[in-house]
């Protein structure tokens, strides 16, 4: 497997980056002794931070940006079981991996458990991955609708299968789980969803603290994390849920005593984020965010990263949607932000980042200002009468068509 039997050197940071060495992910034999750290399977992440995956954020490009501020494990965007079996060559390119990364994770969406074996199989022996997470989490219409993602695991004995199928096609490569509290507050899915998993074999169960009704409103529940963590004892617990600080992360732990914290919007535009968490989990000061000029030049390193391997004319449209996170809280005016966000080409990115402040700096308090996904809450679309028999072990018709989501 790649990256588990040796230390992991983080590359150096070309933009706002940790003081002092960052930790690494890494195997039995190369295992680092500082801190805790945190094991799945022969997976040891130091700090035990996670990226979430997140659909066309976490691309090669900022998983790159984010590992160069300081280690953790960072996972790809979501993609389909049924997509990578059918060898889909939209899902290839998602699953082209990042210059020199060194633990190869990926998460993969499937309501079958024989096609969700079958492409876990292939993503080890044909794609080398390191490690796999099942997303049960996703509370999008078009993926609930179908009985999947946040809807699986009211049907509990289809996602035992699931699990089951995952792990054994895995072998030694570690399956993660990644689900919400439940569809609303009516159905609670999680403790029994973290039982199960752990019983099937996952290496680790993550909670995002909202149910799927929630979508990205109201506040993470952390109570639920910490009842999740009493339930599930014998593999770790990660929480996630409006972790934007590194303060975030720390108070996380402390209150629910979860092994482990996945950061998601509160990585959006802001890759520093990683040193920040790589500082307060060593003990040292969180240095201050960076200066506006420091942001430009990494939105220009983020361009450049796409475009190697999307061409610019691509990297030019798909870096917009990642500047207005970048440019959150800092008061740059909103004709400039209308304007790097309709750039059509790289020398244009150039000449709109070159009209920025480069010494201005963010107000203070700005740091947890929210970014990314916002809606909800809004009714669960489900499939026809999918509550009524709960112990169906058979997945809807239809329900692996190709969906991407996160």
């Amino acid at each position: 497997m790649v990256g588990l039997t040796r230390s992991v050197e983080q590359p150096p940071a070309p933009t706002a980056g940790a003081s002092g060495p960052a930790a690494g992910v890494v195997g039995p034999e190369g295992a680092k002794t500082a801190g805790a750290g945190l094991r799945i399977g022969p997976l040891r992440i130091d700090p035990p931070i996670v990226l979430a995956p997140m659909a066309g954020v976490t691309t090669p490009a900022f998983r790159t940006l984010c590992r160069e501020q300081g280690a953790g494990l960072y996972v790809s965007e979501m993609i389909t079981a049924r997509a990578l079996v059918e060898d889909n060559s939209r899902t290839r390119r998602m699953l082209a991996p990042g210059p020199d990364e060194p633990v190869r994770s990926v998460q993969l969406y499937g309501v079958d458990p024989a096609v969700v074996g079958a492409a876990v199989r292939r993503l080890v022996d044909s794609w080398g991955v390191d490690h796999v997470d099942l997303n049960f989490g996703c509370p999008a219409p078009k993926v609930t609708r179908k009985g999947g993602g946040a809807a699986l695991p009211a049907h509990p004995v289809l996602f035992g299968r699931i699990v089951a199928a995952a792990v054994a096609a895995a072998g030694p490569v570690p399956v993660t789980v990644k689900m919400r509290t439940g569809l609303d507050p009516s159905v609670v899915t999680a403790p029994r969803a973290g039982l199960i998993a752990e019983a099937e074999g996952a290496a680790a169960v993550t909670l995002h603290a909202r149910s799927a009704e929630q979508l990205y409103s109201g506040a993470a529940d952390r109570r639920a994390i910490s009842e999740l963590k009493l339930a599930v004892r014998h593999v770790p617990v990660l929480g996630n849920g409006d972790v934007w600080t590194a303060a975030d992360a720390l108070s996380m732990q402390a209150e629910t005593g979860c092994d482990g914290v996945v950061v998601g919007r509160g990585a959006l535009g802001r890759p520093w984020l990683f040193a920040d968490l790589a500082a307060a989990y060593a003990g040292r000061p969180v240095p201050p965010p960076p200066c506006l000029g420091v942001v430009a030049d990494t939105v220009r390193r983020h361009a450049d990263l796409l475009a190697e391997t999307v061409g610019e004319q691509v990297a030019a449209r798909e870096i917009r949607r990642h500047v207005g996170w970048y440019l959150t809280g800092y008061p740059v005016g909103p004709s400039a932000r209308r304007e790097l966000a309709s750039v059509d080409s790289l020398a244009g990115l150039d000449a709109r980042l070159a009209l920025l402040d480069a010494d201005l700096t963010l107000p203070a308090g700005s740091e947890a200002l929210p970014r990314g996904h916002s809606a909800g809450p809004r009714r669960v679309a489900l499939p026809e009468r999918w509550l009524e028999d709960r112990d169906d072990p058979d997945p809807p018709a239809g329900a692996d068509a190709l969906v991407s989501g996160g």
